[in-house]
């Protein structure tokens, strides 16, 4: 039974405090349009719960604060054209918001999620910004070509490209994946970055960038999730040998490692007594939301970061990555 504390306020439907923050938890009193303190957002235990792939916002209890209400621009990607992938939720979904309120136009690519997919375009939208929704499987090489094309053809450039949409799912053992599941992770995580990136670089001018999710999981992998944190693993040496290419034509190639984020795919590809627990393991005793992680993309696609190029930026609520 839980105890009512007076006074006290709840998280409001996407995690984070309400305008008086004086929540369990939380350490101070915090403004609606501000960012809450790191002790804010809800902690395990969530309720045990279940999606089919790849899962969907509204389902999720509690919802995911894609910094909707929180995070507030200052022009620093003012103009830039950005083809990012798996935009339509989660890390990307708060990517797409922080990138339009800082003055970018977006390309979003998505599988099939049109009702999350269209939500994105509504916040990018609201925030003055152009967004172009494009549905597809990012797994055929073909697919990924038409979004590049696409992309130069309603912007005449890209600036910033985040290679961000991923698959995954849980095994207890090798001899549980299949040989589709196992080239099916491989073609989302990493051939499609690969395709997606040579198909970019032509239409990429100096200062450009290239954004590219990877995960705890490259250093530290999960035994239960063998084929993700493989692809993972891939993508941090892709990204550390990109970077070295491209830095002769100007553009700069980085890599973000989340550590556990509270996204539809969580609920989709694990057990509902994992989800129920999910981030508990870590220092900050809980998941991150997806508003968390969009101020480190915001950073590596700024011309502020032109020295930075070749890293992988962990975002891991307190676990080292060495």
């Amino acid at each position: 039974m839980r105890r009512k504390v007076e006074g006290a306020v709840r998280p409001n439907s996407r995690g984070a405090c309400h305008a008086t923050c004086g929540g369990s938890g939380c350490l101070t009193g915090t403004a609606r349009n501000q960012v809450p303190p790191m002790t804010c957002y809800p902690k395990p235990p969530f309720a045990e719960q279940q999606q089919p792939v790849p899962g969907r916002t509204a389902q999720m209890n509690p919802r995911p604060d894609h910094g909707e209400d929180s995070y507030r621009g200052s022009g620093r990607l003012a103009d830039k054209k950005v083809l990012i992938t798996g935009a339509d939720s989660g890390i990307g979904r708060a990517v797409a918001i922080a990138f339009a309120r800082e003055g970018a136009d977006l390309l979003v690519s998505y599988l099939d999620e049109d009702e999350d997919a269209r939500e994105t375009q509504r916040w990018v939208e609201q925030a003055g910004r152009r967004c172009v929704l494009v549905p597809g499987d990012i797994s055929e090489p073909k697919h990924c070509r038409a979004l590049v094309e696409r992309a130069v053809k309603e912007f005449g450039r890209i600036d910033v490209l985040v290679n961000n949409a991923a698959h995954q799912m849980t095994f207890d053992s090798p001899d549980e994946i299949s040989d589709e599941e196992w080239q099916g992770t491989f073609a989302v995580n990493i051939h499609a970055m690969f395709y997606l990136t040579k198909a970019a670089l032509p239409h990429m001018q100096p200062h450009a960038a290239i954004i590219n999710t990877a995960s705890v999981n490259a250093d530290n992998p999960s035994p239960q999730l063998l084929a993700y944190a493989t692809t993972k693993g891939a993508i941090q040496n892709f990204t550390a040998g990109l970077a070295q290419i491209v830095a002769e034509k100007g553009i700069r190639a980085n890599a973000v490692a989340p550590g556990p984020v509270w996204t539809p795919l969580i609920p989709s590809t694990m057990p509902p007594e994992k989800v129920a627990h999910f981030g508990e393991n870590y220092p900050i005793k809980r998941p991150a939301q997806p508003a968390e992680l969009a101020p480190v993309y915001v950073m590596l696609a700024s011309d502020e970061a032109s020295y930075v190029s070749g890293a992988m930026v962990g975002v891991t609520g307190g676990k080292p990555i060495i």
